[in-house]
């Protein structure tokens, strides 16, 4: 074993770095048996210096991000401070002072990882990132390396806990979105403010990034559809349950029948009680993999939370170590295919759609010939009526969600109908 420690420098020491710290003092000798060499914990950048953080070394915290990252003799920087800036110009700098990054920053890797990967590449560094999607579960190693020789055609995925955990309670208890959440901040898993993950921001993110690596394409935070599950109701869940299935918010990547182009979305949907994704409660996540030779595949497990976190990061932390003494790179930027990504327009699906009409003969008539009309297929009809209103439920066969939105603006003009009350997709069948 090598005796001269590898230098690490750990930007960020919040609920996951300073895990990420501990880990490293706990278990330094296992580490170093792991890699072949001592790793070293060099400096620690933070906001507040002032603030004690226990087993850290008060000599080694430094609000001084950019001179740590520009030391020369760092050999890994690992970035969790999340955001676009300082993170981007930061890791930059690493990269051109001789050190490779491990990133948990999701949001910076889904809009600029094409950049970030080419500058890993232009200084001969890695790029590592197994935390930035699905916490502390096997996932990004395994898309890019372990089924590198695989064609990959579909990845749909639970990647935020916070969403799962309410869904998850309207679906066991029958409460309201707003109940649902209110239980999920005061148990620690929404944010004061919840934004970025009830409207998806979150999963869109992780999205980008998870259809990237298995399409061998670009695909940027821009190019995913999505859609918050703010508007998903107790009533839907009781339609869901009628259909026998249950509602998550999904992302879901898909390479088109042709093989020309992918897709990249996040929305809510109804899926099967039969199927695997339909049984990850609480804040826990799951990856649903469909290849051609592997067949289908499931990676479950805690997608948030310090340690959970702080895992995923030592395992990239040992594998990018290893690679700096052995003198060489692990996997880097696979973009070769280079397939558009297509509109949300263009996405084929199943769809759930409940209308309020008026209870009274030949609405259901007018209703199936808007569909026919816009070329969608009606699979089931139910119609329940009641003091001159009613409702009907229509579940579709598989179309376009351009022509399912023309049907729905040709429904709204209809006298009969008095409002479209929910649309939502079902997936996994």
């Amino acid at each position: 074993m090598r005796t001269r420690p590898l230098k690490v420098a750990l930007l960020g020491c919040g609920v996951v770095g300073s895990e990420v710290a501990r880990i490293m003092t706990t278990h330094a000798d296992d580490l170093a048996a792991r890699i072949g060499a001592p790793v070293e914990l060099a400096g620690v950048a933070v906001r507040r210096p002032s603030k004690v953080r226990e087993g850290i070394d008060p000599e080694l915290v430094t609000t001084d991000a950019t001179a740590l990252v520009k030391r020369g003799d760092i050999d890994v920087v690992v970035e969790v401070i999340g955001g676009i800036e300082p993170a981007r110009s930061l890791i930059t700098t690493a990269f051109e002072h001789g050190a490779s990054v491990v990133s948990a920053n999701k949001a910076l890797l889904a809009q600029d990882g094409a950049a970030l990967h080419a500058a890993a590449e232009a200084n001969d560094r890695d790029l590592y990132y197994e935390a930035a999607v699905a916490g502390a579960i096997p996932l990004i190693r395994p898309l890019r390396e372990s089924l590198a020789g695989d064609k990959i055609n579909r990845v749909m995925a639970i990647v935020n806990g916070t969403t799962n955990f309410i869904l998850d309670k309207m679906d066991s208890t029958g409460a309201g979105y707003q109940e649902a959440l209110d239980e999920a901040t005061a148990l620690g898993y929404a944010e004061a403010d919840p934004t970025a993950d009830v409207e998806a921001f979150d999963a869109a993110a992780k999205a980008a990034i998870l259809a990237g690596i298995a399409f061998h394409t670009r695909v940027r935070l821009d190019d995913v559809y999505r859609e918050g599950m703010t508007e998903v109701t107790a009533a839907d869940f009781a339609s869901a349950k009628e259909m026998g299935c249950t509602i998550k918010l999904l992302a879901i990547c898909e390479r088109a029948a042709d093989g020309g182009s992918v897709t990249a979305r996040v929305h809510p949907a109804m899926i099967p009680l039969s199927h695997p994704l339909a049984s990850v409660r609480g804040a826990y996540n799951a990856v649903f993999v469909e290849s051609d030779a592997a067949g289908q595949l499931m990676f479950y497990g805690p997608g948030a939370g310090g340690a959970p976190t702080a895992s995923a990061v030592l395992g990239d932390l040992v594998a990018v170590c290893r690679n700096r003494l052995s003198g060489a790179t692990g996997p880097g930027d696979s973009a070769y295919t280079q397939l558009p990504v297509s509109p949300m327009g263009e996405v084929v699906t199943r769809y759930h759609i409940s209308l309020d009409v008026a209870d009274k003969p030949g609405v259901l008539a007018q209703v199936a010939t808007v569909f026919a009309e816009h070329g969608v297929s009606i699979d089931t009809v139910r119609q329940q009526g009641k003091d001159g209103e009613a409702s009907l439920v229509v579940v579709t066969h598989r179309a376009s969600d351009a022509s399912l939105n023309g049907t729905v603006q040709a429904l709204r003009s209809l006298d009969t109908v008095r409002g479209v009350a929910s649309i939502m997709r079902v997936e996994g069948e």
